[in-house]
């Protein structure tokens, strides 16, 4: 069956961290449709091992295929690592597949070479070791340093950030030695770009901060433009929010990003 423009984007992530990437996608593609699966039931995917993650992501991308998504977007690094070439063959290739993870590096190889570069993400992102073997094979002379930092995404899914709590947290993990010298910081967890500006001012905006939400959501521009599925329709789009388990912070941060009133539907992975 031929995929048509007018078709939503799917997208889905643990809980709240994909809004980000939600966000930059309707900020960079206002007339596009989005259908967004947080999988509040399950969150944080971060400490999850592989095979959970596989099986949550199969279940979620199935949702999304038969809600008629032309592409799916895994706004999520945890998931990225673990279940992208897993969802490329289970989609058969009838979907494109956007993960997070290699518009960024992508961006680092351009950018950054011969450079120190910082990584602050999940524990299944960074034991995954995947943003590593990928900057090395690009040959760019990159000291790639990474952190697992697993307080930063449940505490923002709580409700915790710009504020003191958040701050001292966050500094005590940018503290870490392996950070020092840094010429930029990766954010590989789409949580971190709601606590970017503390980030920023406890470097003292002297590094570049890489926030994956805009860089994925240009990597998706790039491709709807090459596959002629871009949606020209000057009409207002729809925007439809599932999640696994009900929470009132899900429903604050997709209210607060989407500026609209917003209608949650519960819908389970194993109906």
């Amino acid at each position: 069956m031929a995929i048509l423009p007018s078709q939503p984007i799917g997208v889905f992530d643990s809980g709240i961290g994909g809004l980000t990437v939600a966000h930059a996608i309707r900020q960079l593609l206002p007339f596009e449709s989005m259908i967004y699966f947080g999988d509040t039931a399950h969150l944080p995917y971060g400490d999850k091992s592989e095979a959970a993650i596989q099986a949550y992501s199969v279940k979620i991308a199935d949702i999304l295929v038969r809600k008629g998504c032309k592409v799916i977007v895994i706004a999520c690094n945890s998931a990225s690592s673990a279940a992208y070439e897993l969802l490329t063959e289970y989609v058969r290739k009838d979907i494109h597949i956007i993960n997070v993870i290699d518009p960024m590096v992508e961006l680092v190889l351009q950018q950054f070479g011969n450079k120190r570069v910082g990584l602050i993400g999940t524990k299944r992102t960074v034991q995954s070791d995947v943003y590593s073997r990928k900057i090395h094979e690009g040959k760019k002379g990159i000291q790639l340093h990474s952190l697992a930092t697993p307080l930063l995404a449940p505490m923002i899914e709580e409700g915790f950030f710009n504020n003191q709590i958040s701050h001292e947290i966050i500094a005590q993990y940018l503290s870490d030695e392996s950070l020092n010298n840094i010429d930029a910081l990766i954010l590989a967890c789409t949580h971190y770009p709601l606590i970017k500006n503390e980030i920023k001012s406890l470097y003292d905006n002297k590094i570049t901060i890489l926030d994956s939400s805009e860089v994925i959501a240009k990597a998706l521009k790039e491709h709807l433009e090459d596959e002629r599925l871009l949606n020209k329709l000057n009409t207002p789009p729809a925007h439809h929010f599932l999640v696994s388990d009900y929470t009132e912070s899900f429903e604050a941060s997709a209210r607060m990003f989407f500026q609209q009133p917003v209608q949650l539907e519960r819908h389970s992975l194993w109906n």
